[in-house]
């Protein structure tokens, strides 16, 4: 466990350049953000559904056009609005007004806006210009629900241009998509690698006694203690260095990252941002993370977090991550389950991140970056690149029961809820591991409630032509299955043990019961790994 006494609370940048952490001021701006109710459902009523959907799509224009006339009536909440969410200037009275506690001028020495016009002291004519994005952010967990607001550098819709190299990113899809698979056991220590804003630290704050958070950037850990201290966290330490750096020599039961994988060309002109480059070289970031992990966790500790791999010409990249893990007989070898989400084509992935950088489609520079990626990923022979989540597991025996590397296609379905199911997992994978298939045979299995049967058949025809498992939870599988197997899984009410229903099923099919077995045998385990079947205990 950490040692409380060589915690760093606190870090240092230029002070006109962040955000400040005065924590007598945070609680007055906390206090004004209370009385605004400024909150996610406050601001979807205020501005409506159409025009949240238009923020979501990145256009703020029917969300201006809503708020203006509660800005005009004085309203607090559409001065924060259109102020924080927005990135608007906004009449310095109306700010006056939303800010009763804090105050203008102690707004403007938190680095939250600056006064435009007016004169040094304000006037009649003066405006305010947010310096930062402000949002309310809810969540659900298995906790409870609730509410935060989170602090970061103004996105391009409010700048207007490129962000800067050093731009600390809000709340994005990959934070979404991180809190949804993170596992929320209890816990004494939980280590957030590379912590951005601050989210995860956040998360993972509600179920670790103790947080500590590292950053390679200085201004990003200032905003992540000033959320912190704005939503009354106490249990998170901050500390500035790359990668595990800033924690050799501790051990962690949790770790999770939302890493700077993006891959970026290491060529003069490419812009490399802190919040999504690593500074490496292909996808070395992530490999270091995957190696790294291994001595940071305690026995048993779960590391946790998002990535991208390379296909390097006719290489599965997976050949690749597995020689990043190493010999699971080594001393130290981690249980893993590579879960690949996504894959695009090298100029898909380059259009994609020249884009997220500010840099728009049909200019000059937009052309000239993607020649620059496209380079890049010729001098390795990269055709492709996978997106996905990392678990690792550090087996407290120290025997390895887990190596699973898949691609699982998106059903479209919500992530939330994938972390318990991800937990499941690793529970599952053990169990299964310390079963043979005599064993297995003696047990109980039960169909898991969220599993419906899809039948499709020709026209006219009484047997179906083709059978299909579809999960409601976890990753939304749709599994084919053929008649045998679905007889199988319809047999399973948590009363016959797996060897009888085989058997019955070799009866009825009219077939040896040993062939059945050893047809059957390896479906069910990955039925049951995948949640389509359930123990009913596990030993």
């Amino acid at each position: 466990m950490p040692d409380d006494a060589t915690q760093s609370s606190s870090v240092t940048v230029d002070p006109t350049d962040a955000v400040r952490v005065d924590a007598g001021l945070i609680a007055r701006l906390r206090s004004d953000l209370e009385a605004a109710d400024f909150s996610v459902a406050a601001l979807d009523a205020l501005w409506g559904e159409e025009a949240a959907a238009a923020l979501f799509r990145g256009h703020r224009v029917a969300a201006r056009r809503a708020l203006a006339p509660h800005l005009a009536g004085g309203e607090p909440l559409a001065a924060l609005a259109a102020g924080f969410v927005l990135g608007l200037p906004v009449p310095e009275s109306a700010m006056a007004q939303a800010l009763v506690s804090l105050g203008v001028r102690d707004a403007m020495n938190l680095g939250l806006v600056e006064r435009v016009g007016g004169g040094p002291s304000g006037g009649q004519d003066a405006t305010v210009r947010p310096l930062i994005d402000l949002r309310p952010y809810a969540f659900s967990d298995a906790a409870g629900s609730g509410q935060w607001w989170i602090a970061s550098d103004l996105g391009e819709l409010a700048l207007g241009c490129a962000l800067r190299e050093d731009h600390v990113l809000g709340v994005g899809g990959a934070s979404h998509t991180l809190s949804s698979i993170m596992m929320r056991d209890r816990v004494r220590t939980a280590l957030d690698l590379g912590t951005g804003c601050g989210i995860q630290a956040l998360h993972a704050a509600r179920h670790a006694d103790l947080v500590v958070a590292t950053d390679i950037s200085a201004r990003a850990l200032l905003f992540a203690e000033f959320n912190a201290v704005l939503n009354g966290v106490d249990n998170i330490r901050f500390r500035c260095g790359s990668l595990f750096e800033p924690v050799a020599g501790e051990s962690f039961d949790h770790i999770v990252s939302n890493p700077p994988f993006v891959i970026t060309p290491r060529v003069a002109g490419v812009p490399e941002y802190e919040y999504r480059d690593g500074g490496l070289t292909g996808d070395a970031i992530v490999e270091a993370v995957v190696r790294g992990v291994r001595d940071r966790l305690n026995p048993g500790g779960v590391a946790q977090f998002l990535g991208n791999w390379e296909y390097r010409g006719e290489q599965e990249a997976f050949d690749r991550v597995r020689e990043w893990l190493g010999d699971e007989r080594e001393q130290g070898a981690l249980d893993a389950w590579f879960v690949e989400r996504e894959l695009q084509d090298a100029p898909q992935y380059a259009e994609t991140w020249i884009r997220d950088g500010g840099t728009r489609p049909g200019t000059e520079d937009f052309e000239r970056l993607t020649d620059a990626w496209l380079d890049d990923f010729a001098a390795r022979d990269v055709r492709y690149v996978g997106f996905g989540y990392v678990t690792l597991r550090r087996p407290a025996d120290g025997v390895v029961t887990l190596r699973r590397y898949e691609s699982v296609e998106s059903s479209g379905s919500q992530e939330s809820g994938l972390g318990a199911h991800l937990a499941r997992g690793l529970r599952v994978g053990r169990w299964l591991a310390s079963v043979d298939d005599e064993q297995l045979g003696l047990a109980t299995l039960i169909a898991a409630p969220d599993v419906t049967e899809e039948r499709h058949y020709w026209p006219g025809s009484d047997d179906p032509a083709a059978l299909a498992l579809v999960q409601g939870g976890g990753f939304g599988r749709r599994t084919a299955v053929e008649t045998g197997l679905a007889g199988f899984v319809g047999a399973c009410d948590g009363d016959l043990p797996v060897a009888v229903i085989v058997g019955a099923l070799a009866d009825l099919l009219d077939v040896d019961a040993a062939d059945l077995a050893a047809e059957l045998l390896p479906r069910v385990r990955e039925l049951v790994f995948t949640g389509v079947l359930e123990p009913t205990a596990l030993d």
